[in-house]
Parts: C-alpha cells; sequence; structure tokens
C-alpha cells in the first residue's frame, strides 16, 4: 500500500486570482515564555486544495456541511492530459476508468494543466459522476469559468481543485478528499490524499 499526498502546503499555495492569500499569526510562542505555541490562520474556502460545493455558483445549492461523505471519499480514477478537455476526452477518460476498475468511474482525477470545456463538464454531468478533480484551482478556463461551474455544480459534482499528482500514476485508487464541516460555506480546504489499490 502506498499512500499519496496530492494536497498543496496551505501557507504557500497557489491562490486562484483576486482570492486573498492564506495569512498564518502565531498568537502565542513558547519561545517568548507563553505557555504553549498557538496559531491562528486566516483563509479563503478555495485557498490550496479545496472542494467546491454546488453553494459556490448555484443559488439555492447544497453548501458543504450539506455535501454527503460518499461523494469525497472512495475509489477514483487518475486519468492524464494536457489542454483542453473536449467531449470525446471526457468519453475516453471514463471509458479508461470503467475498463481500469468499474468503481473508479464515479471519481476522476485529472493529472497535468487541464482545462474543462463546457461540452466535456456535459458528458460528466450526464455520466453523473461524484466528484472531478483537476490541478487548476479552477476547473474550467480561469478567466471564464462560470459555464463549467454551472454545469458540473448543478449536476452537483463535487469539484476537487488545487491537487497536487505529478508523482500518481495513472489508474485506479482509493480517495479521501473530506472538506472541513463549515456550515453554510460554499467550499472548504481539505487534505486529499490517494491510497494505491
Amino acid at each position: 500500500m502506498k499512500i499519496y499526498d496530492i494536497s498543496q502546503e496551505v501557507f504557500g499555495c497557489a491562490v486562484f486570482p483576486g482570492d486573498p492569500s492564506p495569512q498564518r499569526i502565531e498568537k502565542l510562542k513558547i519561545s517568548n515564555g507563553d505557555i504553549c505555541n498557538l496559531t491562528e490562520f486566516h483563509m479563503c474556502a478555495h485557498n490550496g486544495t479545496h472542494v467546491d460545493a454546488p453553494y459556490h455558483f448555484c443559488e439555492g445549492g447544497k453548501t458543504i456541511d450539506q455535501v454527503s461523505l460518499e461523494r469525497f471519499i472512495g475509489y477514483a480514477y487518475v486519468s492524464a492530459h494536457e489542454g483542453d478537455i473536449t467531449a470525446e476526452d471526457a468519453r475516453n477518460i471514463l471509458a479508461a476508468a470503467k475498463a481500469c476498475d468499474e468503481r473508479s468511474s464515479q471519481r476522476i482525477l485529472v493529472k497535468g494543466k487541464a482545462v474543462m470545456t463546457p461540452e466535456a463538464a456535459r458528458v460528466f454531468a450526464d455520466e453523473k459522476i461524484l466528484l472531478f478533480g483537476n490541478e487548476s484551482q479552477t476547473v474550467g478556463p480561469e478567466d471564464a469559468p462560470m459555464e463549467v461551474h454551472l454545469i458540473m455544480l448543478g449536476a452537483e459534482i463535487v469539484l476537487l481543485e488545487g491537487i497536487r499528482l505529478s508523482a500518481v500514476p495513472e489508474g485506479s485508487y482509493l480517495l479521501n478528499a473530506a472538506p472541513l464541516n463549515l456550515d453554510g460555506a460554499d467550499g472548504s480546504p481539505c487534505r486529499a490524499t490517494l491510497i494505491s489499490l
């Protein structure tokens, strides 16, 4: 068994343009004579490796605390892709996942500099997958993320963004990308891991 940490370190993580960067404040320090070390931090729910709930783009959609943990934890398939993901690419990724391990086809993780197109988003939405993950800080084009988010989050597909898969070979794994239990939030940071099968 091998465990892959596919998360970014929070305080040095990539940040979507315009989002606030994480901040760490050392409230207490033993070296200053305090009783313990105590850290306070401030961050956006979408910093670093994080998950999007439907509420992120869909008014009235489920918030992160309302999304079943089943979507974040289970078998997943890792596929390598560079550039735009077309509808044909999406169908090929799903076929490869099913051929590798049928259980993995409900959670798809794409490694590489891949950009979701609306056409591919509709393929995944029609397939009713539970989760889609990518290495970018957003699914879809960075300068126009709304359409892809509306399609996928509208189908209640959880989006796992900002993962790091360079050390992970293509194939099937057990994924744990459970979010923090944040009442009413549109997303959450997570410590995403993959376990080899």
